[in-house]
């Protein structure tokens, strides 16, 4: 569990299931728009293993700093959509966002360590 791409992949895991499951459970849609950034997110989120694989076969660390940039602009139209608004209740969209969110902290966390740059500790 230590492992930040064990982290990742189940992060990103329990997101897809929780939001698979939400109609199975009777939440209905989130009220408000929500952004189309889930899918590019989700996307970045599921190259990071085989971007890291590339950066290290090819000795390229660019690559993982492009990728980490990528991941970091489709996070942020998303993170505004995290956490439930007012009165609201949280459910399981919510849940849903904030594993998606922590994969994606997780992988920019990751990401500059492997670049030698210290994450702040609330990333």
């Amino acid at each position: 569990e230590g492992n930040p791409l064990f982290r990742v992949r189940y992060a990103h895991a329990r997101s897809r299931a929780l939001t698979r499951n939400a109609a199975d459970l009777g939440f209905a849609a989130e009220p408000g728009p929500v952004p189309d950034a889930p899918q590019e997110l989700l996307a970045a989120l599921g190259d990071h293993p085989r971007v890291l694989a590339a950066a290290a076969a090819h000795r390229a660390p660019d690559r993982i700093a492009r990728h980490l940039v990528a991941v970091a602009d489709a996070a942020l139209p998303f993170l505004p959509a995290v956490l439930p608004r007012g009165g609201e209740k949280p459910s399981a969209a919510h849940r849903a966002r904030l594993a998606l969110a922590e994969a994606a902290g997780t992988v920019l966390a990751g990401g500059l360590t492997l670049l030698g740059i210290d994450a702040p500790d609330h990333l």
